[in-house]
């Protein structure tokens, strides 16, 4: 009798972790994922100065999966970060992303290493063609107005931190 009750007080602990699980799955369909925005800003050196953003990190593999899709909105002054593990060629598509947006890749030392345009709703492979450990989204258009180009320097508390 108490080897049939331990059984199933542990079939039950499993079914508890696992149901949550399978919620989370499903009620994340077609919803946008918003993270906490970092308490540091992200600054970009350009040749107009200084330019601040407050951000979301994506440092795991599910946030940075799910990125900025169906989002509808996002402030002129914040973005996305993502953060990868190591250096690597990296490549982004917009499939169920509706933002128009700017691709900023950076490499392991904070150093722009290509901005690129993101076309809502395309499966299109954007990608730097060089190895970089970050991409920096904007709203679309953001990159020119601030002057973000190839060779300017981004600083944050993440970046330039061993993987």
């Amino acid at each position: 009798m108490f080897q049939w009750i331990r059984r199933a007080g542990a079939f039950l602990a499993c079914a508890a972790v696992f149901v949550p699980f399978t919620l989370a799955i499903a009620t994340a369909d077609n919803q946008a994922m918003v993270l906490p925005v970092d308490p540091a800003p992200l600054i970009a050196q350009t040749n107009k100065g200084e330019q601040a953003f407050k951000i979301e990190i994506a440092d795991d593999q599910p946030e940075r999966s799910a990125g900025l899709m169906y989002r509808n909105f996002m402030p002129d002054d914040q973005g996305m970060l993502f953060i990868f593990d190591k250096t690597q060629q990296v490549g982004f598509w917009m499939k169920d992303t509706v933002l128009p947006l700017d691709l900023v890749f950076i490499d392991e030392d904070g150093v722009v290493r290509g901005v690129k345009e993101g076309k809502p709703l395309s499966e299109a492979l954007i990608t730097p063609g060089v190895p970089v450990r970050f991409v920096l989204e904007l709203k679309k258009g953001t990159a020119a107005r601030t002057g973000i180009e190839d060779g300017d320097v981004i600083r944050h508390p993440r970046i330039g931190q061993p993987g």
